[in-house]
């Protein structure tokens, strides 16, 4: 019984770390993304988690609610720093800094 439970525990830990990693790989996307669209160069091609908790959706679901922060190039060669918002798979906020965000519904 005791190895029948080990697994499962291996399971699980194995699937959150897959999801975690897709969540990882749509924030990474959406942050290339805002920052084409604002004509800034996303740095690094990763978005590391800066927080996690629990909270809910518009619907009231309980989900992850991630924030992650990357960097970014600036047309005139500044590196800064923006962050991005996501609840569950779903991005709600990215900030670029200087009064550029990009909102989402949840």
């Amino acid at each position: 019984m005791s190895e029948l439970a080990l697994l499962l525990f291996l399971a699980i830990v194995v699937l959150l770390w897959f999801e975690s990693r897709r969540v990882q790989e749509i924030a990474v996307a959406r942050c290339r993304r805002a920052c084409r669209q604002a004509g800034m160069q996303f740095l690094d091609d990763i978005a590391p988690a800066w927080r996690i908790k629990l909270a809910r959706d518009a619907d009231g679901v309980l989900r992850l609610r991630r924030i992650y922060t990357f960097d970014y190039s600036t047309p005139l060669g500044e590196r800064r720093s923006g962050s991005i918002v996501m609840l569950g798979r779903t991005p709600v906020t990215i900030d670029l800094g200087d009064g550029v965000t990009d909102q989402h519904e949840a």
